[in-house]
């Protein structure tokens, strides 16, 4: 017997966390681990005030990450030299493959909402430590 529509409609509550390859404990959301998604995923990354991630990218997966709170300096770019300000409200979009950072400058904590194009956002990650550095001396 086929499952029913009730049975693929789920809720992901709040509580669940998982440490990221990008080096954050994340809020976990939807994504194929806890609801089984496919094609989407959305998560919490709460940044305390100083923190950076690791640089990456997500092999040929989208990002779009909405600020909940705080600020927030993503720094992008084959060799992160290109930097985007986010406050508030703002969205930002990262097109697959581009290297990538968040750093969180500010003596604030800041809070994303972040989705990807893929069931979980931990597929495809690409490391990039040869990178890291240069994020280090920002």
């Amino acid at each position: 017997m086929a499952n029913s529509v009730s049975d693929e409609v789920k809720v992901v509550r709040p509580g669940q966390t998982y440490v990221g390859k990008q080096g954050f404990s994340y809020g976990a959301g939807a994504s194929s681990e806890t609801v089984g998604a496919k094609q989407v995923c959305m998560n919490v990354l709460p940044m305390p005030a100083g923190a950076r991630a690791k640089v990456h990218h997500h092999q040929d997966i989208e990002t779009i990450a909405y600020l909940l709170e705080g600020e927030c300096t993503v720094y992008y770019g084959d060799n992160l030299e290109h930097h985007a300000d986010v406050r508030t409200g703002d969205q930002i979009f990262v097109p697959g493959n581009v290297p990538h950072a968040p750093f969180n400058r500010s003596a604030l904590p800041c809070t994303w909402l972040v989705v990807h194009s893929s069931g979980s956002d931990q597929d495809g990650i690409v490391l990039l430590p040869a990178l890291d550095h240069v994020l280090a001396a920002k």
